[in-house]
């Protein structure tokens, strides 16, 4: 893995889940999406945040985050509905800019094709990012389709990882027709063929995978390379399956991630909390799986001035 600057010793947790709707160029994510999304999840009034108010947020609770875009494009005027979101390049120079809290993610539509994998690697390469999230159901892919494989070609070459969201979304949730978004898209399952055919290349599986749980526990029980993120759900309604499987066999591959803004940091450890999390377990699911996954190395102490003979 490419080297960061967080000091995990600074920190007390790694939320591997944040979404940046804003630009600091005075753009961002159309608001009735975020509305829409904000209903979804009963977060009440969501805000659109730039990488800048990220850093700020995420470092006044001594947290580390990782953070990106999605990169969805239209079937009609194709850029229009990303193009209002912040570029992957601006995450990543801003990220770089606050390296002591933030570690930068791309997102990159597969429909883009030749053009995605250019800039895949452009942004490894010149920006720095450190992996990548994939929407299968947004962006409206099988995750193991051979057209998508040139894409995961580059991010393997990198050994960078790979963030797949998986299961039910809150994206077009209770709008008409689901706003185009097809579920079926984010079952596991289709990921577990991206592991078989990458075995070096880290993937995590993003959110409890409702529908499909138990699909998700064994794809990450069966690959080794596979981690689980605990995003986008309260710990509260996380089936028991998944709480079993994080205090026993999966302990040291499932991962803090909150999907702020609609669940903040602060909402998901309350509840966390409250859940029959094993003390032993508790903080290698909030930061130390996060460090050995990112390859983060503690900082070593500073030696004393020694006294002039």
């Amino acid at each position: 893995m490419q080297g960061t600057s967080v000091d995990p010793d600074a920190i007390t947790a790694i939320d591997v889940h944040v979404h940046v709707h804003a630009s600091v160029k005075g753009t961002a994510v159309a608001g009735r999406v975020l509305q829409n999304m904000a209903e979804y999840f009963r977060a009440g009034d969501v805000a659109a945040h730039t990488t800048r108010d990220i850093a700020d947020y995420y470092r006044q609770r001594d947290m580390a985050a990782v953070v990106f875009g999605v990169d969805i494009m239209g079937d009609k005027n194709r850029d229009a509905r990303s193009s209002r979101a912040p570029s992957n390049e601006e995450v990543a120079e801003l990220a770089a800019e606050n390296a002591d809290v933030l570690i930068p993610f791309a997102s990159i539509d597969p429909a883009r094709g030749a053009d995605g994998v250019t800039m895949a690697r452009e942004l490894i390469t010149g920006h720095g990012v450190k992996g990548f999230k994939l929407h299968p159901s947004a962006q409206g892919f099988y995750p193991n389709d051979p057209s998508v494989y040139p894409l995961y070609e580059v991010i393997a070459e990198h050994r960078l990882i790979a963030l797949f969201h998986t299961g039910h979304t809150g994206v077009g949730a209770g709008t008409r027709g689901g706003g185009g978004i097809r579920l079926k898209y984010a079952n596991p399952m289709y990921i577990d063929d991206v592991a078989v055919d990458f075995p070096d290349m880290p993937i995590i599986l993003a959110h409890p995978s409702f529908p499909w749980q138990d699909e998700a526990l064994s794809v990450a029980l069966h690959k080794p390379q596979v981690y689980i993120d605990l995003s986008g759900w309260s710990p509260k309604y996380f089936p028991p399956q998944l709480v079993q499987y994080a205090n026993t066999l999966l302990k040291d591959k499932v991962l803090f991630g909150s999907d702020f803004p609609m669940i903040t940091p602060d909402r998901w450890l309350a509840d966390f909390e409250k859940i029959d999390i094993k003390p032993s377990v508790r903080p290698l699911i909030l930061k130390d799986n996060a460090v050995r996954l990112f390859g983060l190395e503690s900082k070593p102490a500073e030696k004393p001035d020694e006294e002039p003979d």
